[in-house]
């Protein structure tokens, strides 16, 4: 057997063997990451939501909603995730909003991909060390019914206005962007459908 022909066999025997052993730990670790997401999701609904005694997810126009219900069984609010790009890459999070979609209850960034240091503030911000949740706390009784506006370097004084983090203002209009977006969507969508499915 030739030098090239021995070592085509021994390059394909360590390919084998190493995408076996890929193969093999993804199967191990994909419910893993699974029930991770699913639990992250969960926590995230909870968090959005206004005070409910169960919910329940229903599916309408291929969005997913998560819809707080009271003991009296009344909607009390509605959670939907959100998803758009950011100043890295996609930003992913999750919104509540009353049961007539007029006022945000809560957002919650589910993964991102932003700058260390900067864009991730967008999450938590380590250098506030009162409030370090002080970006998305924002949103929180902000009106869903007009356009949100992310403004530099001044304190908000409208109800639909949010402080930009100072150095990541890319990232912070990207999640108002993507809120502006998903709110006007999810609106339709769930208001259209809902007495289908409900």
């Amino acid at each position: 057997m030739s030098t090239s022909a021995r070592m085509i066999v021994v390059l394909t025997v360590i390919t084998t063997l190493v995408g076996g052993l890929l193969a093999g730990w993804d199967s191990f670790t994909s419910p893993k990451i699974e029930q991770h997401r699913l639990e992250r999701i969960r926590a995230a609904v909870e968090e959005v939501l206004p005070p409910h005694d169960q919910y329940e997810k229903v599916e309408i126009g291929g969005m997913s909603f998560y819809v707080g219900k009271s003991s009296a069984d009344e909607t009390v609010g509605i959670a939907f995730q959100a998803v758009g790009t950011g100043f890295q890459g996609e930003i992913s999070m999750m919104v509540g909003v009353d049961a007539s979609f007029a006022q945000i209850t809560g957002v919650e960034i589910l993964s991102q991909v932003e700058t260390p240091g900067l864009g991730t503030k967008i999450v938590t911000d380590p250098t506030n060390k009162q409030n370090p949740d002080w970006f998305t706390d924002q949103f929180k009784d902000l009106k869903a019914v007009a356009e949100i506006t992310a403004i530099k370097n001044q304190e908000p004084s409208g109800s639909t206005e949010v402080q930009a983090i100072t150095g990541a203002t890319i990232s912070s209009k990207a999640v108002v962007d993507i809120l502006n977006t998903t709110l006007e969507k999810a609106k339709d969508v769930y208001q259209s459908q809902k007495e289908q499915v409900l």
